[in-house]
């Protein structure tokens, strides 16, 4: 027996009814996800093999019959009494996505122009942390590959790196030298890492008084070494 996942309560809490279709399409997704049976949408059917198959394709075409029924199911239990009778009757699961695409696609569409458009025209506002611009761009990215967006990782640091300001000019042309390779994550750490010996080379800001003492340190202090090639030069500024 299949154990209940709460997640799918996501579904029947939300069922399609037509405007929502975006919504309801990601909620969907996030469940089979967690299933892993997403990909039965994804990826053609298994032919139905002959009798003299071997064990390996019988089992594995009963196993791909067994969850895109299951994912069927689940898109019917969550779609409006209306869609759910105009669907029943469709085989797979795959058909019904394809029609509701067809029937819908057009909010699809839409959400897709909204999310690229505003992730175009993102760029980093002064005073905001670098930390909170990068999560707000990994948020819009996400966004657009929900809708079908399909973005691969250097393209989406690339579209990243473009949309800082000005102080980490020094970063972008430090990682365009270097060609270095960076998750989303990863670039994420090293940003904070630059807005902090950013903050740190920043001119002191002038006193309104005048300190009494004149005398001079007796020796420069040692650069320690830093091995991130991305912030190497940074502190060499």
């Amino acid at each position: 027996m299949i154990a209940f996942n709460p997640l799918t309560a996501i579904l029947t809490q939300n069922k399609l009814e037509g405007p929502n279709y975006v919504d309801w399409k990601r909620n969907l997704d996030i469940v089979l996800i967690a299933e892993e049976y997403k990909f039965v949408l994804d990826e053609v059917c298994l032919e139905k093999p002959g009798e003299d198959a071997m064990d390996d394709e019988q089992k594995a075409y009963q196993k791909w019959v067994k969850i895109d029924e299951m994912v069927r199911c689940y898109i019917l239990t969550s779609m409006s009494n209306v869609l759910q009778h105009h669907h029943q009757s469709t085989e797979s699961a795959y058909d019904i996505l394809k029609n509701l695409k067809e029937m819908f696609g057009d909010q699809n569409r839409a959400a897709n122009q909204i999310a690229m458009k505003a992730l175009l025209n993102t760029k980093m506002v002064k005073g905001l942390s670098v930390r909170d611009h990068v999560l707000k761009m990994m948020s819009l990215l996400n966004e657009l590959e929900v809708l079908g967006a399909n973005t691969d990782k250097d393209t989406q640091v690339e579209m990243i790196l473009q949309t800082l300001s000005d102080s980490f000019q020094q970063f972008r042309l430090n990682y365009n030298m270097n060609k270095v390779d960076l998750s989303l994550a990863k670039l994420l750490n090293e940003l904070q890492s630059t807005e902090t010996i950013i903050k740190q080379q920043a001119p002191p800001m002038a006193l309104n008084f005048e300190i009494g003492s004149s005398s001079k340190p007796r020796g420069g202090k040692k650069k320690k070494k830093v091995q991130n090639p991305l912030l190497e030069e940074l502190l060499l500024v």
